[in-house]
């Protein structure tokens, strides 16, 4: 079978005859942007899409979007209206070889006065150097180019051929969408449309929840189903049983290696930073479930402790570890009430980025700032010459004082009196704000009294 294939404006042409049926979702592929279900922001009346479309004036573009939401659907409508050539291209199966062979006759075609409207499944797919193959096609005109990918085009699409694509962002069908095209398929004469079928609502509801959005996986998993559909007097029943049957596990949108991985471990972090438990935890059971590794989010958790939580609770550091460890040692799915626990005590602790933020500004200065010597007083002489070149001449050793502390500055000069670390004054952290002030007080003169004394330094101010 050829690795090209070309459609004329009616679309793809009918089965030989004999051949196998095809399964229902691409018997119930919508034909025209009338019976297109969803995507209201792009093909709803009066929409950019929709309306460039119906005047047969589409520019290059990128459907995105997850599985199943009508990207392929909607290039297939395109190619029903547009008056141009309709080639598809699957970027699974082809390479640099065929993208020439389509170009040159592209070329021809243009030449004739009839433009290309060219098809690419799964663009992410191609290297750069395929997708670079497009690009001066694209830009004199000679193709139109839809590109369809599951994957973010900001990572997957090179740059320069994103540039010269305008993006469709397609969303995931909502249930009363799926249960529409569930009701369409039991109707439709494509479908069962005229057989002795019944598929009570409830069914209908149950399926279109498990597909999760994905239209094609709500016709094949109804299909399956009917299939298996007990008969008496000659009508099927899908029911509860049946359809249970058919289903293992709801199909959580979750690629542990794309976008949504990267959105849902934001949500979660987001949701523990904003004391939301009960976000945190929905989002927790939404990576374990779609089969994410739990060490992945234990160490996660840890670098919580410590970004976010900080010496608010120093207890969340060795919380997290202890997490981290259990997880290590039980796995999956035993670890998850771990995990629960961690990521409960993590959003009801204080919080403080202090951590985080004294780290970034004194990284700033190593950066931008120039890079003094470490001031002779605090360097280390361990040799007679680095004695000699005044190596740690009038270092204060501070157990020898009675402060337990020395009034000198460890910083190089030029940031003498830089302050790295500002305490948020919640939870423990009250106690190091109240410490540290006393400390700095004494050390610039501001006051006398001993900076550890029970005067400077004692229980947290009340609330």
């Amino acid at each position: 079978m050829s690795l090209l294939e070309e459609e004329g404006p009616a679309g793809a042409a009918a089965d030989a005859a004999g051949a196998a049926p095809q399964p229902l979702a691409s018997r119930m592929r919508p034909r025209t942007l009338e019976e297109f279900v969803g995507q209201e922001h792009l093909v709803g009346p009066g929409k950019l899409l929709r309306s460039m479309i119906e005047r047969d004036e589409i520019p290059s573009m990128i459907l995105w979007g997850p599985p199943g939401v009508g990207k392929t659907t909607l290039a297939n409508v395109i190619a029903n209206l547009t008056k141009a050539q309709f080639v598809t291209f699957s970027a699974v199966t082809s390479g640099i070889r065929e993208i020439k062979e389509i170009m040159a006759r592209a070329e021809e075609a243009r030449a004739l006065g009839v433009r290309t409207v060219l098809f690419v499944d799964e663009i992410h797919r191609f290297n750069k150097a395929q997708q670079d193959a497009f690009l001066p096609f694209v830009e004199q005109g000679s193709i139109v180019l839809i590109g369809a990918t599951t994957e973010n085009p900001s990572f997957e699409v090179n740059s320069a051929l994103l540039s010269r694509c305008k993006v469709f962002v397609l969303n995931g069908l909502g249930e009363e969408e799926i249960v529409e095209l569930l009701r369409r398929a039991l109707a439709d004469e494509r479908g069962y449309g005229g057989q002795p079928l019944v598929v009570p609502e409830p069914v209908l509801r149950r399926l279109a929840v498990y597909a999760n959005g994905d239209a094609r996986k709500a016709l094949g998993t109804l299909e399956t189903a009917v299939a298996n559909a007990g008969s008496v007097d000659g009508v099927r029943t899908v029911t509860d049983e049946v359809l249970a049957e058919c289903i293992s596990r709801k199909a959580l949108m979750y690629d542990k290696d794309g976008e949504e991985h990267y959105n849902i471990i934001s949500a979660l972090h987001k949701s523990m930073r904003n004391s939301d438990p009960d976000a945190a935890v929905y989002w927790l059971a939404r990576m374990l479930e779609g089969g994410e590794d739990p060490l992945y989010v234990a160490r996660r958790c840890i670098r919580f402790a410590s970004e976010d939580v900080g010496l608010a609770d120093p207890n969340a550091l060795l919380l997290a570890n202890t997490v981290w460890d259990a997880c290590h040692k039980i796995g999956m799915p035993e670890c998850n009430c771990a995990l629960t626990q961690i990521v409960v005590y993590l959003s009801l602790a204080p919080k403080s980025n202090a951590m985080e933020a004294a780290y970034l500004a004194a990284a700033k200065d190593a950066q931008e700032r120039v890079a003094e010597p470490v001031p002779l007083h605090i360097r280390n002489a361990p040799t007679r010459l680095m004695k000699d070149l005044s190596y740690g001449k009038g270092y204060t050793y501070a157990h020898d004082t009675d402060e337990k502390i020395a009034r000198m500055s460890c910083l190089p000069d030029s940031l003498r009196g830089r302050r790295y670390y500002a305490p948020s004054g919640l939870g423990a952290e009250a106690r190091m704000k109240a410490r540290l002030e006393a400390v700095r007080d004494w050390r610039e003169g501001r006051t006398e009294t001993p900076p550890f004394s029970t005067a400077a330094f004692g229980a947290p101010p009340k609330a």
